[in-house]
């Protein structure tokens, strides 16, 4: 099938690798770059105390070089994007993944967008718009993002981006409360959190158990039953669940075990465990990956169920997550289980970030508005350690 554009009759051509204006140019990311936009990073998303500042900017500057300037990852020139002014300096960045979509059949060539920070010492508000600009002149069919926060949603709304607005929710799943308001205060204060809130946690919880733990709620027999998965399982069979998606990732060359290599690095969460759901025949429903460890929030990072086996394929990542003794689980919305969310007791919903996709393709618009597009998680950059690892320490 050939997908219409408003340009039909112009040839697309890649942009410009330099685009100057008198506000500055724009350009490619390179190895030079990298110490200033990590600094500009902890600055903007990070508080650091001084004294590991240096070391927090050497972790984040390898960091960014490994998933934006990586050869095997994106060959040629960097998709993340610098701005720098008038007189030589960094004014603003924009962190870009490269990722391939098909729709009926057809590639598409997909940016997704993370950081996007400007350093307000040096810019007077043109570097957020200008490298937006340059990234929508760009070779890609269409854009995304699954973490705009409220500053970079005021800057797509004139950009025509579609928000998908159930994607934009996260959700937790509470197991033990005392434990779980324990967790969010260890990620401020640990030391606060081992000597002060860990023991009343301990001692409280037990009383709550049979209000919050979680019972099956979907499985429609004994027969479903559910097993863990290695990376290299989940990376063969995560595709084969995606076949009812118009507008779905195409990994080519081993991408998709190398994207997992990458999340797996992420820390803030515990290890990175994957398991599934079968039929008593051994047919897979679904999958899950999710980051978790005992005490801790889980944080899912994908799950994917065929057809009408979504709420099994929950009641799997709800009960892993319980028995590894994790306090609750966390994880982005999605319209395809809804239903099965919204029948769970303990469930809260909260704005976690904006998901919006851009193209001027009608085919991909039309996907994306009758909600027939997979996006977040793995396609999407909550995966990279940039979410919400701490550097440095």
């Amino acid at each position: 099938m050939h997908l219409a554009s408003e340009d039909t009759g112009v040839e697309k051509v890649a942009a410009p690798s330099v685009l100057a204006t008198h506000h500055g140019l724009v350009r490619p990311l390179v190895a030079e770059d990298l110490e200033r936009v990590a600094a500009l990073f902890l600055t903007k998303f990070r508080r650091r105390r001084r004294h590991l500042l240096d070391r927090a900017i050497a972790e984040t500057a390898e960091y960014m070089r490994k998933i934006y300037l990586d050869p095997a990852r994106q060959p040629g020139e960097s998709n993340a994007l610098v701005q720098i002014n008038p007189q030589g300096d960094l004014g603003g960045f924009l962190g870009v993944l490269k990722a391939r979509y098909e729709l009926n059949g057809t590639e598409l060539n997909a940016a997704i967008i993370g950081p996007l920070m400007a350093d307000t010492g040096t810019d007077h508000g043109s570097a957020g718009p200008q490298l937006l600009r340059a990234v929508h002149q760009g070779e890609f069919d269409l854009h995304l993002t699954d973490s705009a926060n409220r500053v970079s949603l005021a800057f797509a709304r004139p950009l025509k981006y579609q928000l998908l607005p159930v994607h934009c929710l996260g959700w937790t799943r509470i197991f033990r409360p005392a434990a779980v308001a324990s967790a969010v205060v260890r990620g401020k204060w640990p030391g606060l959190s081992r000597f002060v809130f860990d023991p009343c946690a301990k001692a409280f919880d037990p009383f709550t158990r049979k209000r919050f733990e979680p019972s099956v709620q979907h499985a429609s027999s004994h027969r479903v039953h559910r097993e863990p998965m290695d990376a290299a399982q989940f990376a063969e069979r995560l595709p084969t669940l995606m076949s009812d998606y118009a507008l779905r990732p195409r990994w080519q060359d081993g991408e998709l075990p190398r994207l997992l290599a990458l999340a797996a690095e992420k820390r803030a969460d515990g290890p990175l465990h994957f398991g599934g759901t079968y039929d008593e025949a051994g047919k897979m429903l679904g999958c899950y990956a999710f980051y978790g460890q005992a005490g801790g929030i889980a944080n899912l990072l994908q799950i994917q169920a065929s057809g009408s086996h979504w709420g099994a394929t929950l009641d799997g990542l709800v009960a892993d997550t319980w028995n590894m003794g994790c306090a609750g689980i966390i994880g982005q919305a999605q319209s395809r289980f809804m239903p099965q969310l919204f029948s769970y007791k303990n469930v809260f919903f909260r704005y976690a970030g904006g998901t919006m996709v851009r193209s001027r393709i009608p085919e991909v618009t039309e996907a994306v508005r009758s909600g027939d597009i997979f996006i977040g998680g793995l396609m999407g950059d909550r995966w990279t350690r940039l979410s919400s690892d701490d550097f440095g320490r």
